[in-house]
């Protein structure tokens, strides 16, 4: 097969990111929260999980622990118990003290909103802080890309890249800025309802 041209890509990037606009058009991400924080805390205790378990265990975490302060001072085994129901909770139980002990320590208890501050934190990567960014404040600086939107990257022909950063700056080469923001919710659901993991 003929390697395909980066014009030819682009145009056919483009093509799915409209037919995911038709089907999704208000794609949003699952995860309950109700401010950056709790945003933050939900996104990293999804990793390896889904959404739908971490949904269960956030509403008794944050009546717990509402805010980074609160959360800070909290013991790690007994936020520990509270999300055991979802994978690795013991590392995630620490990330989140320790990540609320930074947040209070570093940024006044405020989730900050940089890409490099972000990362900064315990248990975010450029993935989780994608989507903070994103949902939390509104600034699209990437794309998320998590394991259904890499899956589907490949399955599409848009990267062939072997680590998920890799595939995030495919799809950002091929796709404009104004399209960065609503794919990995669009995709995540497109995974899950049509293009299922096998």
């Amino acid at each position: 097969m003929p390697r395909e041209s980066t014009t030819n890509k682009r145009q056919r990037a483009q093509a799915i990111a409209d037919r995911m606009d038709e089907r999704y058009p208000h794609a949003v991400t699952l995860l309950q929260h109700h401010d950056p924080f709790t945003l933050t805390i939900a996104v990293l205790l999804s990793a390896q999980t889904t959404d739908a378990a971490v949904n269960k265990v956030t509403p008794q975490l944050f009546k717990r622990w509402p805010t980074a302060q609160s959360l800070a001072e909290a013991d790690p085994s007994d936020v520990e118990e509270v999300i055991r129901n979802i994978g690795l909770h013991r590392v995630k139980a620490k990330n989140c003290v320790r990540l609320a002990q930074m947040l209070l320590e570093c940024y006044d208890g405020e989730v900050p909103s940089t890409m490099e501050e972000l990362q900064r934190l315990p248990g975010v990567g450029r993935k989780t802080a994608n989507i903070i960014l994103n949902q939390g404040f509104g600034i699209v600086e990437g794309i998320a890309v998590d394991t259904h939107v890499f899956r589907i990257a490949h399955k599409l022909r848009l990267s062939v890249a072997s680590s998920p950063d890799r595939v995030e700056a495919d799809l950002l080469r091929i796709l404009p800025k104004e399209r960065w923001q609503p794919i990995n919710h669009q995709w995540v659901l497109f995974g899950r309802e049509i293009c299922i993991a096998r």
